[in-house]
C-alpha cells in the first residue's frame, strides 16, 4: 500500500515537472544574466533586485507554459497528432482545473515579485509587471490569443528580450541606456528562434486546428529563412559592440558558439516533424551558452 502511494506521488511529481517544462527555463534565465552583466559593467550591480528579476522571469515562464498547456487544450488545438512534447492537460495526466490553478498561482507569485521590484524601481516596473502578467495570459488565452494570430514571435522578442534585459538593468540602475537596449537584442532573437522551430514543427497540426502562427502564415520555406536570419543577426551585435566599445576579446566570446549555430542553420532545412524537436533543444542550448558568454563579454569586455 505504501509502495503504491509512493509510486503515485512520483507519477504526480513527474507530471508536474513535465507541465512546467524545465528545458524552457533557460530562456528566462539568460536575459536576466545579460541585463545584470550590463549593470556589472556600469559598477551598478545589485544582487537582491537581480535575484528577484530571476525569480520573476522563471515564474512568468512557468505561467506561460501552464497557460499554453491549458488554453490549447481548452481551445481544442492539441490533438493526438501533436508532434511536440506531451501536454499534461490534453493527455489527461493532470486535470485541467489543476493546471489552471497552478497557472494562477504562478502569476500571483510573479505579481508579488513585481510588487517588490516596483518598490525598488518605481512606476515603470509597475507598468512592466502588469503588461508582463497580461501578456502571459494573452499569449495563448483570451479573445485574441497572440500565438494563434501570428504575434507569438513578436511577443517573445519584446518580453524575453527587450523587457527582460532592460527591466533587469533598470531595477539595478534606475535608467535604460543604449547599451542595455543593444544587449537585449541577441537574447530576444535567439529565444524567438526557439519559438520559430516550435511553430515550424507544428505547421500542419496548427493549420488543421485553425491556429494561425507566423509559421502557418509564412509557410515552411520562409519560416526557415526567418530562423536563419534570427541566428545570423544575433552574432552581429557582439561584433558591433566590440567595434564601438570593446577593450578586450571577452566581448567576442559569444562567437565561440558560432559552429553550433552554423550547424543549426545548415540542418534545419533537412528536418521536419518530430525530428525538429532535436533542433529545438539544440537551439535552446545555443541560447543558454550564448547568453552566458555574452554576459561575460558585457561585464568585462567593454569600456
Amino acid at each position: 500500500m505504501l509502495d503504491e502511494k509512493m509510486n503515485e506521488n512520483q507519477t504526480q511529481l513527474s507530471s508536474w515537472i513535465l507541465a512546467v517544462r524545465p528545458k524552457t527555463l533557460p530562456a528566462a534565465v539568460g536575459p536576466v544574466f545579460v541585463g545584470s552583466a550590463v549593470a556589472v559593467n556600469d559598477l551598478s550591480f545589485q544582487f537582491v533586485p537581480a535575484l528577484a528579476c530571476l525569480a520573476g522571469a522563471i515564474l512568468l515562464q512557468i505561467a506561460v507554459n501552464l497557460a499554453n498547456d491549458y488554453f490549447d487544450y481548452k481551445n481544442a488545438i492539441d490533438s493526438e497528432e501533436r508532434l511536440g512534447p506531451t501536454r499534461v492537460t490534453q493527455s489527461g495526466l493532470i486535470p485541467p482545473a489543476h493546471v489552471k490553478m497552478a497557472m494562477v498561482l504562478s502569476l500571483v507569485l510573479a505579481g508579488l515579485v513585481f510588487f517588490y521590484l516596483s518598490l525598488v524601481g518605481g512606476w515603470p516596473i509597475v507598468i512592466l509587471g502588469v503588461l508582463s502578467l497580461l501578456a502571459s495570459l494573452a499569449y495563448s488565452g483570451g479573445p485574441f490569443p497572440l500565438a494563434s494570430n501570428g504575434l507569438g514571435e513578436l511577443f517573445v522578442f519584446l518580453f524575453f528580450g527587450l523587457a527582460a534585459v532592460c527591466g533587469t538593468y533598470f531595477v539595478q540602475t534606475g535608467l535604460v541606456t543604449k547599451l542595455a537596449v543593444a544587449a537585449a537584442v541577441p537574447p530576444g532573437l535567439l529565444i524567438t528562434a526557439i519559438m520559430v522551430v516550435n511553430n515550424l514543427r507544428d505547421i500542419e497540426t496548427d493549420r488543421k486546428a485553425g491556429k494561425n502562427t507566423l509559421a502557418v502564415i509564412l509557410g515552411r520555406r520562409n519560416t526557415i529563412i526567418e530562423y536563419r536570419l534570427l541566428l545570423v543577426f544575433s552574432y552581429l551585435v557582439p561584433v558591433v559592440l566590440f567595434w564601438q566599445y570593446g577593450t578586450g576579446l571577452f566581448m567576442l566570446a559569444p562567437l565561440l558558439t558560432l559552429p553550433s549555430a552554423w550547424m543549426l542553420i545548415m540542418s534545419i532545412n533537412r528536418e521536419s516533424g518530430r525530428a525538429l524537436n532535436e533542433i529545438l533543444g539544440r537551439t535552446a542550448k545555443l541560447s543558454m551558452f550564448y547568453c552566458f558568454l555574452f554576459s561575460l563579454g558585457l561585464a568585462y569586455g567593454l569600456t
